[in-house]
């Protein structure tokens, strides 16, 4: 490989939320590991690589310019957002008047929320869900309706579109949040999926807030299908949100966009995120971008993509074949996996929250599913690199699943 994806970085005391905040006693962080044990991050969804070499010579080709007063979002900035939608997604008809900054996803989600909804109202969400999304939609006073994601007999997660449909009529719902691909479950749609989840959405007047942070983060050869491509109806009745921050491991800068067409929801989003006047982009994180969507930033890209999927494959035949009773559906985007304990513990005799502290005990630090709306599930994201993944579940075998 041309880019280095298996030094171990030391991300301690370098305000690394992932092995910094361990122990705070929230319930949101995993405790410290026992002595004896450093710890391996497998749960916040950040990554424990290096950034792409493009996006750090980007900033430091701009610092050398000691001058950060106002500034105006350049051309190349919308340029590259462009180019890389039309090179990566197969979008042609994106333009710059489609393109609105966004501090981050959840504000994003907030504020378009802030213009299809009034507090009180029901909002659509498939579940296991993104905890970002309880948090940001319940905190500004609507109300999330899950309608569970099944699995199939080959292990596949799909939506059930007849539960979405009675929800929908049952609970007078008129907005609805997409995760494309889906965090936790790590699934890409098809996009015959997405095509009939938009026709559902359309005969019942339901507009759509499509998170696809994720979209560039395919294992095996998966394909992203952007949900605002599928129908004329989900093109004009859609916001989609993005950012560099998943995929080139930014989150840190800050920095997301929305890509709207129709200019009535266009408009009216863009006011909604005017309003707090906090809503800014930085010129670091503007120049951040530009030098991940790029030539050099996409090859190293597509070989984090197939660090990925290597990891996640590994995980996923690891669980298969030594865990009885876990249940793991493979990881087709994201790099994350969501593992169903609960036959496993029913089986041996021991509680979940036993088992989630079995593991951070000796530094294996996924994260309790129930903050995702899926009790007896562990969220485990394998975005460090292999050697790390291999010795988690060497400690998993030896001292978790015994």
């Amino acid at each position: 490989m041309t880019y280095d994806f298996s030094t171990i970085l030391d991300r301690h005391g370098q305000d690394a939320m992932a092995v910094d905040a361990l122990g705070d006693g929230t319930g949101f962080f995993p405790a410290k590991p026992r002595e004896g044990f450093d710890s391996i991050p497998l749960w916040v969804a950040d990554m424990s690589f290096a950034t792409a070499p493009s996006v750090v010579r980007a900033m430091q080709e701009r610092l050398k310019q000691p001058h950060f007063g106002y500034y105006q979002p350049r051309d190349e900035y919308f340029d590259a957002i462009i180019e890389w939608h039309r090179t990566r997604k197969g979008v042609s008809d994106l333009a710059r008047e489609h393109i609105g900054y966004q501090n981050g996803v959840l504000g994003g989600v907030v504020s378009a929320l802030g213009v299809l909804c009034s507090p009180g109202d029901n909002v659509l969400v498939h579940s296991p869900t993104y905890v970002g999304f309880t948090h940001a939609v319940g905190g500004h006073g609507y109300n999330l309706v899950h309608s569970p994601l099944v699995c199939d007999k080959d292990g596949v997660w799909r939506m059930d579109f007849a539960d979405m449909e009675r929800r929908i009529v049952q609970n007078n719902i008129h907005a609805a949040i997409f995760c494309s691909p889906h965090n936790p479950c790590g699934r890409v749609w098809e996009k015959r999926e997405i095509e009939q989840a938009m026709e559902l959405f359309e005969r019942h007047n339901v507009y759509v807030v499509s998170d696809e942070i994720w979209s560039d983060l395919l294992l095996d050869d998966n394909v992203h299908t952007p949900t605002q491509q599928v129908s004329d109806w989900a093109h004009e009745h859609t916001v989609a949100l993005y950012a560099p921050s998943k995929t080139f491991n930014l989150a840190g800068l800050v920095g997301s966009y929305h890509v709207i067409y129709g200019s009535w929801l266009r408009d009216r989003v863009v006011r909604q995120g005017e309003l707090s006047h906090y809503n800014a982009q930085n010129v670091l994180s503007m120049h951040a971008l530009m030098g991940a969507y790029s030539p050099e930033g996409a090859a190293w890209c597509d070989e984090l993509c197939q660090v990925l999927s290597a990891n996640a494959t590994y995980a996923y035949e690891h669980i298969r074949s030594r865990y009885p009773g876990v249940r793991c559906a493979r990881a087709q985007g994201t790099y994350v996996l969501l593992a169903d304990c609960r036959d496993w513990c029913h089986n041996k005799g021991i509680s979940y929250e036993d088992l989630v502290r079995a593991g951070w005990d000796v530094g294996v630090t996924w994260h309790d599913g129930r903050l995702f709306n899926c009790p007896g599930c562990v969220r485990i994201a394998v975005s460090v690199p292999h050697s790390q993944v291999v010795e988690a579940f060497d400690r998993l075998d030896r001292y978790v699943f015994v």
